[in-house]
């Protein structure tokens, strides 16, 4: 009897011995055959991998914080509200405190809400995605976090580490012979002798992970590196591309210890420089996805985890108002016999338009766990968002997320808009100004004293 005592409190230590615990939780959430993908430009036809919402709900701060990385492309305006209010009931939290990223891989789909209603109740030929289909997933991902609510495991230690990325990344900007640039590296571009030569450009190469411990046992491991998460695509195949053959090779080898991929502040970085969309190189750009993945799990050191707090930075971005983006441009594509990619984009340039009009913010949060911070930026921020955010806290371990409220589209720099980065033709629905309205908000978000100065 003794003994089966000792045991039991021996069991039971861990959980009464740290305030903190952490709850991860996976499901499934792959698009029906016929499906819109990346906004409704093609349709699914077939399934080369399943697609996976995965997440933790870090429990011991103020209020629970969840942590969810979806191999979707983008998760818009109301469908982004969507997904953090069902989270949030789920987790007995507040919406600010579900930090839904989407991976941004293009064979997955966009989802919008109120842009599908609008297709819909015109009776247009566009297609952005399936209500139905839509809230099945939140469901079935909110489900699974009620039930791994039910066992938290207790969280006594926070691993932080980090490896460089060799030959993935690099910037779509790049010098052409006669001294101007180009803004042309897409995402298979190795062909090109003139972009495969250039210089990476601007790029954060560190993959950085952070884990979650209970004593010497890891629970989950979030790892995040800046790059467009494509190989090859626009086939049909649904498909979680590299980063999902990297995160699941990764995962055999850690089966206790949930592994989740989170795309960073990305877009302007793709891996056109080292791919040329060959079907084969995507298992390439898996392995070196997966090398640096391991070796940021070699490098990593714990610590005890001594506070959770999390800050939020409500921003209020306006959106663009260039000819091609106003309420009568919109709604003049939103007629029957446009074309129907067209009537997507007015779909969604308009769906963004009212939620700006309405003056809900974009939400920019931070999980700090002390030694690290953990930061989520909106859409398709370019990646001198992610390297300011480092530079704002250079003594701590800041890991950025990207591809969150997707309704902006690309978020770019003012220098962007200058030299006419021609990307912002139509995936762009923020106006000019943006780039100081994020800074500021990533610095009251980062730094714990900035609301007070």
């Amino acid at each position: 009897m003794r003994i089966l005592l000792w045991m039991f409190c021996w069991l039971a230590w861990p959980v009464a011995a740290s305030p903190f615990a952490v709850a991860p939780f996976s499901a499934e959430v792959t698009v029906p055959i016929g499906h819109g993908m990346m906004g409704g430009l093609w349709k699914a036809k077939s399934v080369a991998d399943p697609l996976y919402a995965k997440g933790v709900v870090v429990l011991g701060g103020e209020k629970p914080v969840v942590l969810v990385s979806v191999d979707w492309c983008e998760i818009r305006n109301d469908s982004f509200d969507r997904w953090r209010e069902a989270l949030a009931k789920a987790a007995g939290t507040t919406r600010e405190r579900v930090l839904v990223s989407a991976i941004h891989q293009h064979d997955a789909p966009v989802t919008d809400l109120a842009a599908q209603r609008m297709l819909e109740q015109r009776k247009l030929e566009g297609s952005i995605c399936d209500l139905a289909f839509h809230e099945k997933a939140v469901q079935r991902v909110a489900a699974t976090v009620v039930k791994a609510l039910k066992t938290p495991q207790p969280l006594t230690h926070i691993g932080l580490g980090k490896a460089k990325v060799e030959k993935i990344a690099s910037n779509r900007r790049y010098e052409l012979p006669d001294g101007k640039f180009s803004f042309g590296r897409g995402s298979a571009s190795g062909r090109n002798v003139l972009a495969a030569n250039a210089p990476e450009g601007t790029i954060d190469p560190w993959l950085r992970t952070i884990s979650f411990w209970n004593g010497d046992r890891p629970i989950a491991a979030l790892s995040t590196y800046a790059v467009h998460p494509m190989s090859y695509y626009r086939t049909g195949e649904v498909s979680a591309d590299f980063p999902g053959l990297a995160r699941a090779r990764r995962q055999k080898e850690t089966p206790g210890c949930l592994q989740i991929y989170f795309s960073g502040a990305s877009g302007n970085v793709t891996a056109g420089k080292y791919n040329k969309g060959d079907r084969a190189n995507r298992a390439v750009l898996a392995g070196r996805l997966y090398r640096a993945m391991t070796h940021s799990w070699k490098n990593t050191r714990r610590t005890p985890i001594q506070k959770i707090s999390f800050r939020n930075a409500p921003v209020q971005l306006a959106p663009r108002d260039h000819a091609g983006f106003k309420t009568k441009d919109y709604e003049a594509k939103l007629k029957p016999g446009v074309n129907h990619w067209q009537q997507c984009l007015a779909a969604m340039g308009l769906s963004w338009r009212q939620r700006c009009e309405r003056g809900q913010p974009v939400d920019v949060p931070v999980l700090d766990l002390g030694p690290a911070q953990l930061l989520l930026l909106p859409g398709e921020s370019y990646v001198e968002f992610q390297l300011a955010a480092q530079k704002l806290r250079p003594d701590s371990f800041v890991w950025v997320a990207g591809y969150g409220e997707g309704g902006t589209g690309y978020v770019p720099t003012e220098k962007h808009w200058e030299e006419k980065d021609h990307n912002l033709s139509d995936w762009c629905w923020v106006h000019p100004g943006a780039e100081a309205k994020l800074i500021e908000g990533i610095r009251k978000a980062l730094l714990p004293n900035a609301n007070n100065r």
